[in-house]
């Protein structure tokens, strides 16, 4: 087993099958999205064809949603896969943002949750999409003042409890919307199909990987999710590899990898951060160039999947720093081309 390459492409990183951000969203069931500019190369840089303009009109039509889930952080899910999301994610991560409210010493009542969240659902319903600067506004014509902190956990329990999600696109700043008003109304949820589908879509996009590494990244228990690989059935088998026990699914991807080729992955990008455990790509003498023990995360460049060194993604020229072997400056002046056409698409739909 070549675990490497395997991973380029089920994550969509090397010969990508997906034409749609939308898809490759679904492909993974939820994709982190702490940060706000850069979520959008990381859906971008798996599709065949890396469009800003494409990401962001599926995520203002509400194709794409963006809302506080899994281990109480900013993920994209999609639009089908949100009420499901809700459902099997949210009480766990609510417990989580309640034990850092405790941490912080913020309590909030539930008569407060409550008063504040119809305030902000109101906001949002009449303005469609709506930043925290309207909530501020909004809160203090009701004589309500808090700091941004305060405002922040009471963003996400709306968020949590599908009351709010993400508004439209905007350069720098997110926004909210009503959930109401940008998800469509599901009938009857069961627990046990959106676990199973849950666990493929993990599996489908990660591969292989550990049983540790879907605890880490769902924020689910192990129990819950030894279940939702039993519910898999025949459709998910293990592979050890140097003593660890890896899962595969039986349609996984393994041809179509090239060596060669460099990419420029954004901070938080699920190449990292959905494993716990990353020394498969991240030699561990070097996991401080990719992240730090406060949960930091860093752009970092890969050649044939292996992170080899950091990059600069909002200077005007390609500014690469290996510190992993000899690179090849030509190729690695096409990665930053690539993600260069990326972001003109966005001005050149402005234009238009």
């Amino acid at each position: 087993m070549n675990p490497v390459a395997i991973r380029l492409l089920n994550q969509q990183l090397a010969a990508p099958q997906f034409g749609d951000p939308a898809e490759v969203v679904g492909h993974f069931g939820a994709m982190q999205a702490q940060e706000y500019r850069m979520m959008r190369w990381a859906v971008a840089m798996r599709t065949r064809k890396p469009s800003a303009a494409a990401f962001k009109a599926a995520y203002d039509s509400g194709r794409i949603i963006r809302l506080h889930l899994m281990r109480g952080t900013w993920q994209l899910v999609t639009a089908e896969d949100y009420w499901s999301m809700i459902t099997l994610c949210a009480p766990r991560s609510i417990a989580v943002t309640r034990g850092w409210m405790n941490s912080n010493k913020i309590r909030i009542s539930e008569k407060e949750i409550t008063t504040v969240r119809d305030i902000l659902a109101q906001t949002a319903a009449d303005k469609g999409s709506v930043t925290k600067e309207d909530f501020v506004q909004a809160l203090a014509e009701k004589d309500i003042s808090m700091d941004a902190h305060r405002l922040s956990y009471h963003i996400r329990m709306a968020e949590m409890t599908g009351t709010l999600c993400s508004g439209d696109l905007l350069p720098m700043k997110a926004t909210y919307a009503l959930t109401a008003n940008k998800v469509k109304p599901v009938g009857s949820i069961y627990t046990d199909e959106v676990l199973m589908n849950f666990t493929r879509k993990y599996f489908q996009s990660h591969q292989p990987a550990t049983l540790q590494d879907f605890a880490w990244w769902s924020g689910l228990s192990i129990n819950i999710c030894r279940s939702g690989i039993r519910m898999l059935g025949n459709a998910i088998h293990t592979v050890k590899w140097k003593g660890r026990e890896f899962y595969l699914t039986d349609d996984c991807r393994t041809r179509g990898f090239r060596t060669g080729k460099y990419l420029l992955i954004p901070p938080y990008d699920e190449y990292l951060i959905g494993y716990k455990s990353r020394d498969i790509v991240l030699p561990t003498e070097h996991t401080h160039r990719a992240h730090n023990n406060s949960g930091i995360f860093l752009p970092i460049i890969a050649r044939d999947g292996i992170i080899c060194g950091n990059w600069a993604p909002f200077k005007a020229d390609c500014h690469a720093d290996f510190f992993i072997g000899d690179h090849d400056e030509t190729t690695v002046q096409e990665a930053w081309s690539t993600y260069q056409r990326f972001l003109d698409s966005s001005l050149s739909n402005k234009s238009k």
